[in-house]
């Protein structure tokens, strides 16, 4: 399943499973005139915030991304890239309830 599961897919489970658990979710939904590279989605709920990128089972981040994620990851942000298999086997649920 996780193979055949696109990246617009995975996102809105993301996205549907955040808010349900009280986060406050945000995407750029055109993101041709941002800064390339900027993770898909920031998640906020209380003191936590919350960057992930999303891609499908053999999706690929760009030089872009890749700098993206190594700058946020030396903050006290979580930092994510998570791909169809994370929600299959439960990682995206279990970070989202703190575990």
């Amino acid at each position: 399943m996780d193979n055949l599961m696109t990246e617009k897919k995975l996102q809105g489970y993301v996205l549907d499973l955040a808010e349900a658990l009280g986060f406050l979710g945000y995407h750029t939904w055109d993101s041709r005139r941002s800064q390339p590279g900027f993770p898909d989605l920031t998640l906020v709920k209380g003191s936590r915030l919350i960057f992930a990128e999303l891609k499908s089972a053999k999706g690929k981040p760009s030089p872009e991304q890749k700098e993206w994620l190594a700058a946020l990851r030396g903050t006290s942000a979580e930092v994510y890239l998570w791909r169809p298999c994370d929600w299959v086997d439960g990682s995206v649920e279990k970070v989202l309830l703190g575990g």
